[in-house]
């Protein structure tokens, strides 16, 4: 038994139930080789984030971490032309990838590492990740407590740990003695979550004097932000009163259609809504985006401008709505039986308790009218990116049967729905993910100076996205059977080279293993007994 599971097994039956919040730590790092003092990256065709098209043959040389040279070494279709290469000494690492594709290293802008509840080892969570290519992850709330997500984060820039490179934002009020009610005690609390090495704030809402405050001080201070609207406060406080104040990102895209409204300043609530009854709750907000203004209007194109005018970053999350308007689809979601764990399952499966698992009486007029709002939703994001406005990938997996890694993927894929060229849906998950959060200068494209962050597959991305999930893309092969191409190859972060397939079978025993603990090899779908 691996030493996480034996751990999660202490955990979960021999400690009390108040010992252990968290997630299971993860274990020191035994996968992935190098850094080296010289590795040689040979002949791969290179899409280096920028937006820039595909170029290839290239050479690319990474000296211990960093990004030493990328130099083109042929034409296609020809011989590559050996005089061109970077010469290789006798102890440095070669890798001959002719023909594969390398893109530099994704970036998550809304990746929970899990909780309690889902029942995640941080272990499963990250070679998910990183089975996929995610070699950054922000992690909005630090749910598992900040001193546990910076210890984590230390682990991972130390690379002890087989993990994405993490940033830690907390949520608003975290760790604080009592209720924030005033400016005065939210400037203080933004200098002591500074003071303890937070990267950043995650604001869900409070009242206006404190939201100003809070954002305010916190963009004095250098530190960047995120936040989802909740419906509890954006009534009195949407996304443009957010960005004024200083938010950096925002989640999701609640606040946004509340700063579009026109013939109302409150959404069209039902009458007996409760938002504990997160059925009412999801369900009335996919009728929002068709109560705000329509699209290309004079106060859409207002908002929009003021929010570019702001250098404003929309990280939206596609992904983790897509059940509200196909549940089938997300639910059967082909990687579930393999790599979902039990406890997650049981976390997704309709419950009054648990978060996003709202499917008291999901109907088809529900998914319908979420159909439109995704539309509408779409066409806003679509047309501020091609305004020269700053969109993120990120996927809140989780949650709503959207599983780690995969769901990013999905989340890629619900950008070139929207619009986004595939070169704009790279460009969104690693150059403009690294400028909003200020990391640019050592991440998101590949260029020397750089650190080596990369995703490098056999399959082209750019004509088939789905060749990026971990379980690949369908064709037939030359005898009319079904095979499967595709999936990462390798996922370099900090130039350690890690087999991508390998980290996904690992996270694939694990789900064994608690399987097999549980006596409960299936997954059964919510109500039927097979």
């Amino acid at each position: 038994m691996k030493k996480s599971i034996l751990l999660l097994f202490l955990a979960v039956f021999l400690l009390p139930e108040t010992t252990f919040a968290q997630v299971m730590p993860s274990p020191d790092r035994k996968e992935g080789d190098g850094p080296y003092d010289k590795l040689i990256i040979r002949g791969v065709t290179l899409v280096d984030g920028t937006g820039a098209p595909p170029i290839g043959p290239v050479d690319i040389v990474v000296e211990r971490n960093k990004i030493a040279e990328v130099r083109i070494v042929g034409y296609p279709g020809l011989p590559i032309k050996e005089e061109r290469r970077p010469k290789a000494g006798p102890n440095d690492k070669v890798m001959d990838l002719e023909g594969h594709y390398l893109l530099p290293g994704l970036i998550d802008m809304h990746g929970h590492i899990g909780g309690a509840g889902q029942g995640t080892p941080a272990e499963y969570v990250f070679k998910l990740w990183m089975g996929h290519g995610i070699t950054t992850v922000r992690d909005p709330s630090a749910s598992n407590g900040l001193n546990w997500v910076l210890d984590h984060k230390k682990k991972s820039a130390a690379n002890t740990i087989t993990a994405p490179r993490l940033l830690a934002y907390t949520s608003f009020g975290q760790g604080a003695t009592k209720p924030i009610t005033n400016a005065v005690e939210a400037r203080a609390w933004v200098n002591e979550n500074a003071k303890n090495g937070a990267d950043g704030i995650k604001f869900f809402g409070a009242k206006p004097e404190v939201m100003q405050a809070a954002m305010e001080e916190n963009k004095r201070i250098g530190l960047r932000s995120a936040m989802h609207h909740a419906q509890m406060d954006v009534a009195r406080w949407n996304v443009l009163h957010s960005a004024r104040a200083g938010l950096t990102t925002m989640e999701h895209w609640y606040g946004l259609p509340e700063a579009l409204l026109v013939d109302r300043t409150i959404q069209d609530y039902r009458l007996d809504y409760n938002y504990q009854n997160e059925q009412h709750r999801f369900a009335e907000a996919g009728k929002l985006w068709k109560q705000a203004a329509a699209p290309y209007s004079d106060h859409w194109n207002k908002v929009m401008q003021e929010l570019l005018d702001l250098d404003f970053t929309i990280d939206p999350t596609f992904n983790i709505y897509e059940a509200n308007r196909d549940l089938m689809r997300a639910r059967r979601a082909e990687w579930h039986e393999e790599y979902t764990l039990p406890s997650l399952w049981r976390f997704y499966k309709p419950s009054r308790e648990s978060h996003g698992s709202y499917w008291f009486d999901w109907t088809t007029e529900e998914e319908i009218q979420w159909k439109e709002n995704y539309r509408i939703w779409m066409t806003f994001v679509n047309e501020y990116k091609n305004r020269g406005g700053r969109v993120t990938t990120g996927s809140d997996s989780g949650f709503i049967y959207q599983l780690y890694g995969f769901a990013y993927i999905r989340e890629m894929e619900l950008l070139r729905e929207a619009g986004f060229h595939p070169l704009e849906v790279i460009r969104a998950s690693t150059m403009h993910a690294a400028e909003a959060l200020g990391m640019d200068k050592e991440i998101g494209t590949v260029e020397v100076g750089k650190l080596a962050d990369f995703v490098i597959l056999e399959e082209n991305p750019l004509q088939n996205l789905k060749v990026l999930y971990g379980t690949g893309a369908i064709r037939i092969d030359e005898n009319n059977e079904p095979v499967r191409v595709g999936g990462v190859k390798y996922t370099v972060k900090d130039g350690i080279v890690y087999d991508a397939k390998q980290l996904l079978e690992d996270a694939r025993i694990i789900v064994q293993q608690h399987k097999a603990r549980e006596n409960a090899m299936k997954l059964k779908q919510p109500g039927l007994d097979w």
